[in-house]
């Protein structure tokens, strides 16, 4: 067993009989007795324990389980696929992190929450200098490429780093090309298995871990140059050469991705020979999926425990801390883009939450902060924790803080849910008869993410606001967000963070995603940290941006942080002790399912 894909926090719920006597004799609220988030062990990484650079990894050195040969199928129900896109350059989400759940591509390391650490999976290892500011990594050999394009070597390591870096969809397109490809700095490939990269000056370890790992929709991936060059960008990006364990094999946009199993893999043949997802928007139509064994699992929203619970000899799998979920309220781009010296397109100070004055003692922004302040107290957290999360999770104030780093907050950073007082502040801000707001929650695929945005939408609804309710695919919408054209609110799950200075990266004016919460003092603090390779200092810089965040309700208003429980057929063994930490709003570890 890879000891470093371990993931003993994952919790067997066993016969869903069990479990569903207790949420139906307490009713589905907060008395439902599941295993609570706030009392497990947290699954996210915090930074290194070093508070200088940081340390050296070392490779694992215990051998890859080879399964029997691979037979069979595992039908899998989600919300969204898309379009098939394995290119750096070219994948948006979802591709991303389907393509790294499933997996079909992988990165140099992967994220052990046992250590507290990252560690080698793609790369054998990597040396980080004293001062935090060269960084080596060396190579994995051996490991072959989908589709008979050889052995992969640093050149295509480079290769597809550099795609990313040039990417204008990835999340963190720009860390890419300031870290790795920086003007002050330099790369050498001494040999095939060699890659030795200068960041220029020294760079905080964790933006660079977070590319380094996955499942995320931040990582770095690798795919084959040699395809590139032979077939081309289009052939690359849609019947992708990568490493993982499972081969992409064919797609038809909006109804399914196939994929096929990579016998003698590396690191984990699958067991079973075919793997695939369906595009199943609808709860109900993957639920009956599941109840009628068209499908094996799916992403499930917490309320449907009850339906599945009739299918005989289904289980359930329960995973602490799988993500964090806030709000983000666009139009606030108060810094000018880089590139242009013009406003972004969706800067807009008519918008009640948004000033038309960055000044922090401006009427202006005041006025605006109490909008912000009122939309955050008129939602009642733990209402949505206890009834549509059935108690899988806990209130949350700043997103990127869940986890380990969530202790950090001060004890006043709290959202008292105060309808009363949130009538009044939007009087006070000069809208005495509410306004209209768009709210459209973000399809990343965790739990119950359109039933507690709709039920944030009623809230707001109580208090006078004229709510326009929207669901679109988040392929449809990602592309606004990008662009800065969205000018509404969204309700927004992420991962649980390496630390919160990863997310910070969403809220400067070059990020290419980006929250449209921009602000000459994050453009100051946030490089700060991202900067420094000292914790202590680091820590610090993370508290004081959160202290503005709060008092300013902007940036990273959170919601709550949410368990994921995972339906598992009666076709398959439960395969607890194989889900790979990083990103856990979707299901992962399929090479590590068994038939039962």
């Amino acid at each position: 067993m890879n000891h470093w894909l371990k993931h003993p926090k994952a919790i067997i719920l066993g016969s869903l009989t069990i479990l569903l006597a207790a949420i139906l004799a307490c009713g589905s609220s907060a008395t439902a007795t599941p295993a609570s988030s706030s009392t497990t062990s947290p699954t996210a990484v915090p930074a290194a324990a070093a508070t200088t650079a940081p340390v050296a990894t070392v490779a694992p050195t215990e051998a890859p389980v080879m399964a029997a040969v691979p037979s069979g199928t595992i039908n899998v129900g989600q919300k969204e696929t898309g379009p098939y896109f394995g290119s750096p350059k070219l994948s948006g989400n979802p591709a991303i992190f389907l393509n790294n759940a499933a997996p079909i591509t992988e990165t140099l390391g992967i994220a052990d929450f046992d250590s507290n650490t990252i560690l080698p999976n793609l790369a054998e290892g990597w040396d980080v200098s004293a001062d935090g500011q060269v960084w080596t990594f060396q190579i994995r050999k051996g490991v072959q490429f989908h589709k008979g394009f050889g052995e992969m070597t640093v050149e295509d390591v480079v290769f597809s780093y550099d795609q990313l870096a040039n990417s204008d969809k990835h999340a963190r397109a720009a860390n890419m090309r300031k870290i790795f490809f920086a003007e002050d700095g330099n790369q050498t490939t001494p040999d095939n298995y060699t890659w030795r990269v200068d960041t220029g000056e020294p760079f905080s370890d964790i933006p660079i871990l977070e590319l380094l790992s996955g499942p995320r929709a931040t990582q770095a991936w690798i795919v084959s140059k040699k395809q590139f060059d032979q077939d081309g960008e289009e052939e690359a990006n849609r019947n992708t050469a990568a490493t993982g364990p499972w081969e992409i094999d064919e797609w038809k946009t909006g109804e399914f991705w196939r994929m096929k199993a990579v016998e003698d893999h590396w690191r984990q043949t699958p067991y079973f020979a075919e793997l695939v997802q369906w595009e199943i928007p609808e709860e109900s139509a993957r639920v009956a999926g599941f109840k009628t064994g068209n499908l094996d699992t799916f992403v499930m929203a917490l309320d449907s425990i009850s339906e599945v619970g009739s299918v005989e000899g289904a289980s359930l799998m329960q995973v602490p801390n799988a993500g964090q979920a806030g709000l983000n309220m666009y139009g606030q781009t108060y810094v000018p883009d880089p590139d242009t010296g013009e406003s972004f397109p969706n800067y807009n100070p008519d918008l009640p939450w948004v000033s038309s004055n960055s000044d922090l003692d401006s009427p202006e922004w005041e006025a605006a902060r109490k909008v912000r302040e009122a939309l955050s107290i008129a939602i009642d957290r733990q209402a949505i924790v206890d009834e549509l999360l059935l108690g899988f999770g806990h209130p949350l104030a700043l997103r990127d803080w869940a986890g380990p780093d969530e202790k950090r907050l001060e004890d006043d950073m709290v959202w008292d849910f105060d309808p009363v007082r949130a009538k009044a502040l939007i009087t006070e801000a000069g809208f005495p008869d509410g306004f209209a707001v768009t709210l459209t929650p973000a399809l990343r695929g965790a739990p119950s993410e359109v039933e507690a945005c709709e039920a944030i939408a009623q809230m707001w609804d109580d208090i006078g606001l004229d709510v326009t309710f929207q669901t679109i695919p988040y392929g449809t919408l990602r592309p606004q967000l990008v662009a800065r054209t969205y000018e509404g609110i969204t309700c927004h799950s992420v991962a649980i963070r390496l630390a919160p200075v990863q997310g910070f990266a969403n809220y400067l004016a070059e990020a290419v995603f980006n929250y449209s919460t921009e602000h000459p003092y994050f453009e100051t603090k946030i490089r700060e940290a991202q900067g420094t390779t000292d914790r202590v200092k680091r820590e610090a810089l993370e508290i004081e941006v959160a202290r503005f965040n709060f008092e300013n309700v902007f940036g990273e208003t959170g919601l709550y942080v949410f368990d994921n429980v995972w339906p598992v057929g009666s076709k398959l063994a439960p395969w607890d002790g194989f889900v790979k930490q990083g990103d856990l709003r979707q299901i992962n570890g399929y090479e590590y399912m068994k038939p039962r």
